[in-house]
């Protein structure tokens, strides 16, 4: 039987779920991880807007410290040394450093998660990215993308990451359960405001709400310019934490899934939210990209729609039996290939895998049962 894994994350945050969608995603990734019995570390640079807005202060499933500059890295430094894994998440402050210092002190295996594969690919392409150099995915052992399908081989290929897997965000269940509330918005959408999503949010729920005064809609995330045109019967929310998710949901009759513009191009990107909303049963109505139909079926387990026609047709004249069933399937789906058990256990095996791939090309396979691969 293997050993238990032992894990450091240098990730962007845990501690705060304002702005970013990483928070939740590590949150439900890690307490899943270790509940497995693996042990984790997850360091968070102590940044002031996070600070203002910590919702999960003390994580009770892992190990976490804050940090505030690379030089107070020094104090993890054997913790990171004597890991079996490191990860470097997407977005860290410093990135590119605290890459090079683990290519350094690391003796076990090093891995980039990478929560914005295809906004880091753009960036880099522009050569404007903050947080991974382009020869620093050849010295990662692995590169862990949320995003899937041609982007993997393109990473591999292009880049020359020695392995690249996609490890989609997931879903606690226990923190997402299925709720029963009163409607009160006929559509909303949860998200940080973000210039390549706008058009979309425009025009599949500013436009529709425009045009349909007696229905109601909600946009909550921090971070709206001032100068939005914000309809009346739009309810605006700065902040909504992470615990007041579900409720938000299961008050929707549906909600909207707005995709960036690099991550359409890409395609297979799903979006945490979109696993969140699914597993509460709230019907979604999303923009199209491709793989989506291998995460969700559109017609079936989720709604596509183009124009702000598709969405009033939606909320006007689909049966709430059809809405009903939609919503319930999505769920069903989700809780069999997305919970955050089983992306715990894909982590697991990916790890442990590239870890015996390391071991036998650096030191041969007689190591490989001391690494617990």
């Amino acid at each position: 039987m293997s050993r238990p894994l032992r894990l450091v994350v240098l990730g962007l945050s845990l501690s705060s779920s304002w702005g970013n969608g990483h928070a939740t995603t590590y949150r439900a990734l890690l307490k899943a991880f270790t509940a497995r019995g693996n042990d984790v570390l997850f360091l968070e640079r102590d940044v002031p807007w996070y600070a203002e807005h910590r919702d999960l202060a003390e994580p009770g499933f892992c190990r976490f410290a804050l940090y505030p500059d690379l030089a107070a890295l020094e104090e993890h430094r054997e913790a990171i040394a004597s890991a079996d894994a490191v990860i470097v998440g997407s977005y860290v402050p410093d990135g590119i450093a605290i890459g090079d210092r683990i290519f350094d002190w690391a003796r076990g295996l090093r891995a980039f998660y990478d929560i914005d594969t295809p906004v880091t690919l753009a960036r880099l392409e522009a050569g404007d990215c903050a947080y991974l150099a382009a020869h620093q995915i050849a010295e990662y052992d692995l590169y862990l993308s949320f995003t899937g399908g041609r982007t993997l081989r393109l990473l591999e290929e292009a880049y020359g990451s020695p392995i690249a897997r996609a490890l989609y965000c997931s879903v606690d269940p226990q923190a997402y359960p299925a709720l029963e509330r009163e409607v009160v918005y006929d559509l909303s959408y949860l998200g940080t405001y973000s210039p390549d999503r706008q058009p979309t949010l425009e025009r599949l729920m500013i436009e529709p709400a425009r045009r349909s005064l007696d229905l109601r809609f909600c946009v909550a995330g921090p971070q709206y310019p001032d100068g939005i045109d914000w309809p009346a019967n739009v309810t605006r929310i700065a902040h909504l934490p992470p615990d007041r998710h579900p409720a938000f949901y299961a008050a929707s009759r549906y909600t909207l899934n707005v995709t960036r513009g690099d991550m359409i191009r890409a395609g297979y990107s799903p979006s945490v939210r979109l696993f969140e909303a699914a597993c509460i049963g709230t019907t979604i109505i999303s923009d199209t990209w491709d793989g989506l139909d291998t995460i969700l079926t559109p017609g079936s387990e989720i709604i596509t729609a183009q124009e702000p026609e598709d969405v009033l047709s939606i909320l006007r004249l689909q049966p709430e039996a059809v809405r009903r069933r939609i919503g319930t399937a999505a769920r069903t789906r989700v809780l069999a290939r997305h919970s955050a058990a089983q992306r715990a256990a894909e982590l697991e095996a990916i790890l442990r895998g590239a870890i015996a791939a390391r071991v036998v090309t650096t030191a041969g396979p007689d190591l490989m049962e001391e690494v617990g691969a």
